[in-house]
């Protein structure tokens, strides 16, 4: 399999809503309401166009995967925990259609996403994961991720990894 990332545009704003919701109800279903039951919005996704570069991957017309790189730094990230460097980007709204799970399409996703970031150019991409079980924290440390640390957000366990590039 291989996937390619292209940026979305206004056009995929209501599919990529769509998928975050498919995805959030599926980590509800299988490990209970929890902060990934939120739900996402057109209007949402489409802000998020304008503030950073919301990527899909597609089998054919279908999209399977969405993620979010930007260079602001989201809120619950707090950078002292991470490597120095000059041009982070932060990964997040990661999903992977629920039916395609676990059949290598988001350990491919962030492989793409790391060459984009190299072009950007980019020095490194972090992200926080929840520290629960419905977290996707193992998933990153396979993808190479490092942890580098471990907070509490709002009363939210997350886990902060990071990719130097």
């Amino acid at each position: 399999m291989w996937i390619k990332l292209e940026l979305a545009t206004a056009e995929d704003a209501a599919v990529v809503a769509a998928l975050r919701n498919a995805v959030a109800e599926h980590l509800t279903a299988r490990y209970g309401k929890g902060h990934w039951s939120s739900s996402a919005s057109e209007k949402g996704v489409l802000y998020n166009l304008k503030n950073s570069r919301v990527y899909v991957a597609r089998d054919g017309r279908e999209v399977i995967a969405t993620l979010r790189l930007c260079t602001k730094k989201p809120w619950a990230i707090d950078p002292k925990y991470f490597s120095p460097c000059k041009r982070p980007l932060y990964l997040t709204d990661m999903a992977v259609a629920p039916d395609r799970q676990r059949k290598g399409v988001g350990r491919l996703c962030v492989e793409e996403a790391g060459r984009v970031a190299r072009e950007w150019p980019g020095d490194a991409i972090r992200l926080d994961a929840y520290d629960a079980e419905a977290g996707a924290g193992e998933f990153y440390r396979k993808c190479g991720f490092r942890e580098v640390g471990r907070v509490s957000y709002r009363n939210v366990p997350l886990i902060y990894f990071e990719r130097l590039l």
